[in-house]
């Protein structure tokens, strides 16, 4: 081979049948991407190349993006552009509450790039988006996905918690000997800190973190991290398939299959979560309307048998 060979292109595995989606078409995709833009949002639906964008967006079920499209940090995993982030948008939190008034949405999920180069890590923005909505939208119900508010955590979790959204969510990702390659900027255990944290600070805010597998973690390692969850109080976890959104990100290990996600599901709510998502497709925000009812109901139950 000579330096005039062309390189052979990366090889990415082929994905099974169970995780295959159709191209979204329908008249509903198109109305709720004309309103992202005419209000200059942006959705994490988009920028992290979802796999159930075509099914949400048909039902304008959208995940909001705030802070910007460009992200302080370079997650293995992540579709998110890396690089040195815009001013933060005044406008950005009452156009967050025209969109979720205008979509009609009983729940909205918001969640951000990592905002490294802000003295709170953005943690006043998800404030000012929460009053927002509580004034413009009153009825809607608010779950934000957070980042981890490197070195800054404590003081961005109480003023949040203060303005209490209905579910924190904040995903641990993968298992914790994974981190230095796949989630580099981040740290295990400061994760389930934050959790614990928002527990502390408020027990109504229901908690909720996500993992993804096939990423080549061992299933003890899981158990492990539903253990450490389950100590840290979180209410709600989500288990779905790691797909590879380039041929730069890290590899898909395995395509775990449904059965497989079907067992992991069991033995999570055998260690005491409120509700549990696992499947190959499932990723944070999917259904999030609907798991919000089943969680406040897995609640009440719980509560009523121990009355």
């Amino acid at each position: 081979m000579n330096e005039l060979t062309p390189l052979a292109a990366p090889v990415r595995a082929r994905k099974p049948d169970w995780i295959r989606v159709k191209a979204p078409t329908s008249a509903g995709f198109a109305a709720t991407r004309e309103l992202m833009r005419a209000k200059s949002l942006t959705t994490v639906c988009e920028e992290a190349a979802c796999p159930n964008i075509g099914e949400c967006w048909s039902k304008k079920h959208a995940t909001v993006m705030i802070l910007g499209d460009t992200c302080t940090r370079a997650c293995a995993f992540c579709n998110v552009k890396t690089g040195m982030p815009r001013k933060v948008d005044a406008m950005e939190p009452q156009n967050v509450a025209d969109a979720a008034a205008q979509m009609g949405l009983k729940h909205i999920v918001v969640t951000s790039v990592d905002r490294d180069d802000l003295p709170d890590g953005g943690a006043s923005q998800f404030v000012k988006v929460i009053q927002a909505l509580r004034r413009t939208t009153p009825d809607t119900t608010i779950e934000i996905l957070t980042p981890d508010f490197r070195n800054k955590a404590q003081a961005a979790i109480e003023s949040i918690v203060e303005a209490r959204p209905d579910v924190y969510n904040h995903n641990l990702e993968t298992v914790p000997r994974l981190y230095p390659t796949i989630r580099p900027g981040a740290r295990y255990y400061a994760s389930l800190r934050l959790l614990e944290s928002v527990k502390r600070h408020d027990p109504s805010i229901f908690t909720k973190s996500g993992v993804m597998l096939g990423l080549g973690e061992e299933r003890l390692e899981v158990h492990q991290v539903m253990d450490d969850m389950r100590s840290a109080d979180i209410d709600f976890l989500t288990m779905g398939q790691y797909l590879q959104p380039t041929p730069r990100h890290a590899k898909v290990a395995e395509f775990v299959t449904p059965k497989a996600f079907d067992a992991y599901a069991s033995i999570a709510r055998a260690k005491g979560f409120l509700l549990v998502a696992s499947s190959p497709l499932t990723r944070s925000s999917y259904h999030a309307g609907d798991d919000f009812e089943r969680l406040r109901a897995a609640r009440e139950a719980k509560l009523a048998a121990h009355r």
